[in-house]
């Protein structure tokens, strides 16, 4: 069946980074595209970076356009988000999702705090 699971969270403080892994299997990565969503407490689920499956063309939120960076390795079914100079309005749980439908599917998430 299809597992995304989600790693590389955890507590950073304000201007610090983060990489966040997604590692996908039971169905053929290199085909769909891939996207890292967040959401934080008492706010809804927002997208934050997507990348598409042959050209790895990117796109991101204006909120972390230019601080954070989505990365895909077909060979190693994973895609990878890169985060850098983060602020505390970034604390939220991270979400992978492949683009396999309209539903598509979904990681487990993993926390993300920035705090002093």
């Amino acid at each position: 069946q299809v597992r995304l699971v989600e790693s590389g969270g955890g507590l950073v403080q304000p201007g610090g980074s983060l990489s966040l892994s997604c590692a996908a299997s039971g169905f053929t990565f290199s085909r769909y595209g891939m996207s890292w969503y967040r959401q934080a407490p008492g706010k809804e689920r927002e997208l934050v970076a997507t990348i598409t499956s042959i050209y790895g063309s990117t796109s991101y939120a204006d909120s972390v356009k230019g601080r954070f960076t989505i990365s895909r390795d077909n060979a190693k079914n994973t895609v990878y988000l890169q985060m850098d100079s983060l602020q505390q309005e970034d604390t939220a749980v991270y979400y992978c999702r492949a683009q396999t439908g309209p539903a598509g599917y979904w990681g487990q998430g993993t926390q993300v705090t920035v705090s002093a």
